[in-house]
């Protein structure tokens, strides 16, 4: 889910004005995120160093660890949850949570391929496919985004947040997202991930 993630970013970055030290943390960040894509296309992702990107990105080390905690974040870039769950609780109580999810979603992708190249959208859902390493960091995140549209439904809905039921929805949701996504980068982008992800929400909502 990095293109939709990548709006998070830019819905952080766009939103209420932010202090100089947010700032200054948004440009490190931006600054290590680009480096590490420019080094990527040059190289490989399993050539491409932490060491390297720091020094691409004029940064110590210890200061992209500080940023992300794995190479595998700085792709995944996971600032989309809060995002999701802010916009989430904002759309009206009485709507069923798969439409909010659908209004919510395709705001991001708007953000998203507004806010990034559509290669380094391309390049960080390729890597998401092709690469191990960030495949496995990519199926720990979604764990952490089911358990947040887990809460979000139980409040939507007064059930128990820890329940089979709403566990099983929120993770088909969560993996509807993941899959569209994952699909679009298989079959080489060719197809439009709007819709892609619509008809993934649509098959949760409807069955096979």
């Amino acid at each position: 889910m990095s293109a939709m993630a990548a709006s998070a970013q830019t819905s952080a970055e766009s939103g209420p004005k932010v202090g100089l030290r947010e700032r200054k943390k948004i440009k490190t960040r931006t600054a290590i995120r680009e480096a590490t894509y420019r080094l990527i296309e040059e190289q490989g992702y399993d050539a491409t160093t932490v060491e390297q990107i720091a020094e691409a990105a004029e940064v110590s080390p210890s200061t992209v660890f500080r940023y992300f905690p794995t190479k595998e974040d700085i792709v995944l870039t996971d600032e989309f949850d809060p995002v999701l769950e802010r916009e989430l609780r904002a759309r009206p109580a009485d709507e069923p949570i798969i439409d909010s999810v659908r209004h919510v979603v395709e705001h991001a992708l708007e953000l998203a391929f507004a806010s990034e190249p559509p290669e380094v959208v391309r390049l960080r859902t390729r890597l998401q496919v092709e690469t191990p390493a960030v495949r496995s960091r990519m199926m720990e995140s979604m764990s952490v985004t089911g358990q947040l549209m887990c809460q979000v439904i139980a409040d939507r809905t007064g059930r128990d947040a820890d329940g089979l039921e709403v566990r099983v929805y929120a993770m088909a949701l969560v993996g509807a997202l993941m899959q569209a996504t994952m699909y679009w980068a298989e079959h080489d982008h060719e197809d439009d991930l709007r819709a892609l992800v619509l008809r993934a929400l649509d098959t949760v909502q409807q069955g096979l």
